[in-house]
């Protein structure tokens, strides 16, 4: 076994070198300035093409990804704090909050089986795609206890935190709206975890909120594809 690859199989390389995509990735936007150089895309991106020039397999790399992926969900405890400060935000807007997030989990389903129908794919396509709109850690739950691809599912929650995250500024400019609750939740309910990270840029109370939806979301998903997955994919 050569130094090269002893190195590359150490968790510290999967860990060190997703950090250091990032950092550039960040980089690449101050210097840019560009909403479509979003840093999960330019970071992806980065890694992916470490991993190809380097022809280092993805086995060696995910040794460190997979630390990652388990601070994933204790990670997302942390969104608990912007939304105790804001926590009069939960209180004075509670019914609209309700039903904001009870649309975005509605429009992200109907969508995602429509298009499937439509589309004519898989059944097993479309039950991991069910999954899109929300934060990993779910996602891949929901799609391991319905029998789904978890890859597909991954890759599905990946591109669609980074397209909202992209999408959502353009989208709230041109349809006026501006309410910081509104904007919250819907960059929550559509784009999960990235899309709460372009929510914190947008102001701390779009963050708290958009933090909130993330969980409740999760859970009304999870409840939903439990009766789907009695009548409809049984």
């Amino acid at each position: 076994m050569s130094a090269f690859h002893t190195l590359t199989s150490l968790p510290l390389f999967g860990i060190l070198l997703c950090l250091l995509a990032y950092v550039a990735a960040c980089r690449i936007r101050q210097a840019t300035g560009s909403v479509a150089a979003n840093p999960f895309l330019i970071a992806a991106i980065l890694v992916v093409a470490v991993l190809l020039i380097f022809r280092i397999p993805y086995q060696d790399f995910n040794q460190g990804g997979q630390f990652i992926n388990f601070f994933l969900s204790p990670i997302t405890v942390i969104l608990a704090v912007p939304l105790y400060k804001h926590r009069h935000l939960l209180n004075h807007y509670l019914k609209a909050i309700a039903a904001g997030i009870a649309a975005g989990v509605a429009a992200a389903m109907i969508s995602v089986i429509g298009f499937s129908r439509l589309m004519g794919l898989d059944s097993v396509l479309e039950r991991s795609l069910v999954s899109k709109s929300i934060t990993t850690p779910i996602g891949i739950e929901i799609t391991r206890s319905i029998e789904g691809v978890e890859g597909i599912t991954i890759l599905a929650i990946i591109l669609s935190g980074i397209f909202g995250a992209i999408i959502a500024p353009v989208v709230f400019r041109y349809t006026g709206i501006r309410h910081p609750v509104a904007q919250g939740i819907g960059l929550g309910s559509a784009s999960h975890a990235i899309g709460t990270s372009k929510a914190i840029e947008m102001g701390e109370q779009q963050g708290a909120i958009s933090g909130l939806t993330i969980g409740i979301a999760g859970i009304t998903t999870v409840l939903v594809v439990l009766v789907l997955d009695v009548f409809l994919w049984d």
